[in-house]
C-alpha cells in the first residue's frame, strides 16, 4: 500500500489543481483574524484592511478578514465530496483599539458563512490549550466590573457537505471496518472538550516562528481518524509546517496542502523525511496504551469477548476486530510528490 501527498506553496483562494469532489476531509487552522501577528498577512491580501486597521476601526477589518478566509471556504463546498467534512480550528480574538476592548468571535462568523454556503454544522468541540496560568487577567484587577474573562479555548469547527457519507459496495465496507479505533479512545475522541498545550515548533527563522501556530500532531491524528477512512485525500489550504499532512502520513492516508509562506518549505519537507521514524513509535505507543487499557480493563471485568487477529490484541467490541494499522517502511520524493510505502505489523 501506498499514499501520496503534494505540497502547493501559493493562495489557497484557487484551489484548480484540486478536482471536484475528490476530498473527502478538510483539516485546517487558518490566520486568525483580529490577532495581531496576522495582520500582515492579511494586510497583503486586501488594502481596504490595513486602512481599517490604521484608522481603529476594528469591525471593518475583521469583516474583510473574513472575506479573504470566505473566498477558501467557498472553494472547499468545490472540492469536498458528498459527505465530506471540514474541520477548522479558529480562536476568538480580543482587542483593545481606541483604548475599547471587545471581543472579536471569528467561530461565529465562519459559522455563519458555511450555514450560507449549505454545509450542515455538526456538533463543536472545545480546544482547552491552558497555555494561559489561571493568575492572569485582563482589565482592571479586582475592581468590578472592569476585568475581563482570560480566552483559555479555542474551538474546533465540524460542517458536513450534504447528508451523511455511505459506503455501499463490499470493498467500500470492508476498508471502513479497517479504518476503525479503539473503543477507548472513541470514547475519549469524541467528547466536545479536548485538552491539548501548544507546542513549540523548532522553527529558526524569527518571522518564521513568529507567523506558525501550528496545533498538535495529536489533534490532527484524531480528525483524520475521526472523519476520514484509509486511502482518503486529506486537504489543508493553510498547511503551516505541515502537521496535517504528517497526520495523514501516519494514518494511511493522502494529502493535499497549500501554503503561502515559502519560507515554510524547507520546514514542512524537512518534517516530511523525519516522518517514518515519527510516525512508527507514534503507531507502537498507540498499540501499547491500548495494551495497557485492555489489561487493566481485563483486571476489573474480566476477558474481553473479541480479539483483533490483525494486531494479535484483545478488543472491547466487534467494530474493532477488522482494524489494521500498518508501519510506514519509507518515503521517496517523484516529481514533487511524496510517497510512502507501508508494511504490515510483525504478530
Amino acid at each position: 500500500m501506498s499514499t501520496h501527498h503534494k505540497v502547493f506553496y501559493k493562495k489557497s483562494q484557487e484551489m484548480e489543481e484540486v478536482e471536484d469532489n475528490s476530498i473527502a476531509l478538510v483539516i485546517t487552522s487558518p490566520p486568525y483574524p483580529m490577532i495581531e501577528m496576522w495582520d500582515e498577512i492579511f494586510s497583503l491580501q486586501k488594502k481596504e484592511i490595513k486602512a481599517a486597521l490604521e484608522v481603529g476601526d476594528g469591525l471593518l477589518a475583521f469583516e474583510k478578514m473574513h472575506e479573504e478566509l470566505d473566498k477558501v471556504w467557498k472553494e472547499l463546498y468545490r472540492i469536498l465530496i458528498l459527505g465530506g467534512i471540514v474541520c477548522i480550528n479558529i480562536g476568538d480574538a480580543t482587542r483593545t483599539i481606541n483604548n475599547n476592548f471587545q471581543l472579536f468571535p471569528s467561530h461565529s462568523r465562519i459559522i455563519q458563512t458555511f450555514q450560507k454556503l449549505g454545509f450542515q454544522n455538526l456538533p463543536e468541540i472545545i480546544w482547552k490549550k491552558q497555555t494561559n496560568a489561571p493568575n492572569k487577567f485582563m482589565g482592571s484587577g479586582m475592581f468590578p466590573p472592569g476585568a475581563y474573562i482570560t480566552l483559555e479555548h479555542e474551538y474546533i469547527l465540524i460542517f458536513r457537505k450534504g447528508e451523511k457519507r455511505e459506503f455501499k459496495i463490499k470493498t467500500q465496507k470492508e476498508n471502513r471496518r479497517e479504518s476503525a479505533y479503539f473503543w477507548e479512545e472513541r470514547n475519549m475522541w469524541f467528547s466536545d472538550v479536548w485538552n491539548f498545550k501548544g507546542i513549540s515548533q523548532g522553527l529558526n527563522d524569527k518571522e518564521t516562528r513568529k507567523r506558525s501556530a501550528a496545533y498538535p500532531f495529536e489533534l490532527a491524528f484524531r480528525l483524520i481518524n475521526m472523519f476520514s477512512v484509509r486511502n482518503d485525500t486529506i486537504l489543508d489550504p493553510f498547511l503551516g509546517t505541515g502537521t496535517s499532512s504528517l497526520a495523514a502520513m501516519v494514518s494511511e492516508r493522502n494529502s493535499v496542502g497549500y501554503e503561502v509562506d515559502k519560507n515554510l518549505k524547507e520546514t514542512i519537507e524537512g518534517r516530511f523525511q523525519k516522518v517514518i521514524s515519527f510516525g512508527n513509535k507514534y503507531i507502537e505507543k498507540r498499540i501499547k496504551s491500548h495494551i495497557s487499557f485492555i489489561a487493566e480493563r481485563m483486571r476489573e471485568k474480566g476477558p474481553t469477548k473479541y480479539a483483533n487477529e490483525n494486531l494479535n490484541v484483545s478488543v472491547v467490541t466487534s467494530q474493532e476486530k477488522d482494524l489494521k494499522i500498518n508501519y510506514l517502511r519509507s518515503i521517496k520524493e517523484y516529481n514533487q510528490k511524496f510517497v510512502l510505502q507501508y508494511g504490515e505489523i510483525k504478530k
